[in-house]
């Protein structure tokens, strides 16, 4: 434990909480601005660490705001990942109500992740595009092995492509969702779960 001037105690963060807390503030950052206009010493300044810390744990802007996307990408796949046995119509209100509970608690993350492709720094850009790949093989593992759709699958060599458009139609409504839509959570899911079965459907 260590004091701080007023008498009070403050606890040592640990390594993985000291991380996170710095991946909160880049996201909060990296939502409200470009890649090229977030210093290194203002993330140090909001979070109360020395720069020489910050590079300890991200030696680079782009490593920093590369750690950021994954964070976030990883976080969606947790929670949008497919329940083995369950047919894609059965479960897609429920992952994309999780979604969605994701995207308002984590705006800044979801932000942050989805301006990756905007920064000029092309390994960022490849560690998003990364993180939308795996999310479009997510979701057309899940549509093979489903009951409904999977028999033409073989068939559909659009596919991917559909995801992939799905996927962009879904990012565009979050994001103008969080700018103030008078829609509410339920009719964008709604929303957003037809577009998906209309362009995946034959």
């Amino acid at each position: 434990m260590a004091a701080n001037q007023g008498g009070r105690t403050r606890r040592r963060l640990s390594t993985e909480e000291r991380r996170e807390q710095l991946l909160s503030v880049g996201a909060k950052l990296f939502s409200e601005s470009p890649f090229d206009e977030v210093w290194i010493e203002q993330v140090a300044e909001i979070a109360g660490v020395s720069r020489g810390l910050l590079y300890h744990y991200f030696p680079t802007k782009r490593d920093f705001f590369a750690a950021v996307v994954e964070r976030e990408s990883e976080r969606m796949l947790r929670m949008t990942e497919a329940v083995p046995g369950v047919p894609v119509r059965g479960q897609l209100n429920a992952g994309l109500d999780v979604l969605l509970e994701y995207v308002e608690t984590h705006a800044h993350g979801f932000r942050a992740f989805h301006r990756a492709e905007a920064a000029g720094d092309q390994a960022v850009r490849r560690v998003h595009r990364r993180a939308l790949a795996a999310q479009e093989r997510q979701i057309l593992a899940a549509l093979a092995a489903d009951p409904e759709f999977g028999p033409g699958f073989a068939g559909r060599p659009d596919l991917p492509l559909a995801v992939r458009g799905w996927l962009a139609f879904l990012t565009a409504v979050c994001l103008e969702w969080l700018r103030g839509s008078e829609l509410t959570r339920e009719q964008v899911r709604d929303l957003c779960a037809r577009a998906l079965l209309g362009v995946v459907g034959d």
